[in-house]
């Protein structure tokens, strides 16, 4: 059985800090700005000024801690980038995310948020998202976005097959990708017997490949308990990724 490291517990911790940070002060000062998408490059402009202006120092260094790698993190909060992604939904989303700017992590952040709030069918959004899977380069990025997903639901077939070709990427992100979206989408009694067999096929040595295969398989002991221990019972899963996923299963329990 693999050990945890000496500092496992302070990166707990500070885990659970940075998701406080990332909601608190929320609804405090709504976001009044209109967006106008005859101007693309006027656009970007203003979407840069409004996240610097909300850009926070202190959170800033503290997020950048926890998304090692990162270059370019301005310190904006996920709730005023929610706020701000809704208000360009509800727009010409495809103006924008045609000639959306890249610079920073919350600009990329915001492109995936808008497109998943859009009121469209899956198969519009599909070539879009299929352009910003590649820019997803951190975990924060990358569950933002599959978390902000939304798609009719009879549209879930055509997502789950959309999703297939990630899971057999050799890009840890992609597969991460797919990996959340399921968790996040898919977690239903059709699905639970497909989803263990994914689970099992996936061979990535990936850090945060290995976490959200674990998370996964916790939000699955926590919505079907009987089948997902039967799973656990005979599954493939690697040790480190087994032992993961039987530390989030206790770490759930303890949080509800």
């Amino acid at each position: 059985m693999q050990l945890l490291p000496e500092n496992f517990f302070l990166y707990l911790i500070r885990l659970f800090l940075y998701t406080e940070h990332m909601t608190r002060k929320s609804e405090n000062t709504p976001i009044t700005i209109s967006y106008s998408f005859s101007d693309p490059e006027a656009l970007n402009r203003q979407l840069r000024r409004e996240l610097e202006s909300l850009a926070e120092t202190d959170f800033q260094k503290f997020s950048a801690a926890l998304v090692p790698g990162e270059m370019e993190m301005l310190g904006v909060r996920l709730p005023k980038l929610r706020e701000i992604a809704r208000k360009l939904a509800k727009g010409d989303w495809k103006t924008y995310l045609a000639h959306a700017s890249d610079k920073s992590m919350e600009e990329i952040m915001l492109q995936g948020m808008t497109l998943g709030y859009a009121r469209s069918s899956f198969q519009e959004k599909k070539p879009w998202l299929k352009r910003i899977i590649p820019k997803i380069r951190n975990w924060s990025l990358c569950d933002s976005i599959c978390v902000s997903m939304k798609f009719p639901k009879a549209e879930a077939g055509d997502v789950w097959e959309f999703l297939q070709p990630y899971l057999h990427s050799s890009r840890e992100y992609d597969i991460r990708f797919a990996t959340v979206m399921i968790l996040a989408h898919f977690v239903h009694q059709e699905y639970l017997e497909k989803i263990f067999s994914i689970f099992d096929e996936i061979n990535h040595e990936g850090y945060y490949v290995k976490m959200a295969v674990a998370w996964a398989v916790s939000v699955c002991f926590r919505n079907f308990k009987g089948e997902t221990l039967a799973y656990l019972q005979n599954c493939r899963l690697d040790d480190w990724t087994f032992n993961k996923s039987l530390q989030k299963i206790i770490e759930s329990r303890y949080s509800e």
